[in-house]
């Protein structure tokens, strides 16, 4: 699966919170409202969730495994801080 396209769909200049982009895979699949967060000077992608009040917050789009999530990390990031 290739990332065809990156979308900052909003920037923000102060706070941890840094972007939200969409990203779209293989041009066939979009997932938005994936986070870009600075936590203690590293950069961290949350993607998205919905909060349950039995459960918390719970993804509703993850990577299954951490070769893909360090693939989709690594182009976003140089995407929104280039």
């Amino acid at each position: 699966m290739t990332v065809t396209q990156i979308q900052i769909r909003k920037r923000f200049e102060t706070g941890p919170l840094k972007a939200v982009v969409s990203v779209t895979f293989d041009n066939q699949l979009v997932v938005h409202d994936i986070k870009v967060v600075d936590r203690a000077g590293e950069p961290l992608l949350v993607m998205p969730n919905r909060y349950s009040e039995d459960k918390g917050y719970k993804d509703i789009v993850h990577p299954v495994s951490s070769d893909f999530r360090g693939a989709i990390e690594k182009q976003i990031f140089s995407y929104v801080f280039d």
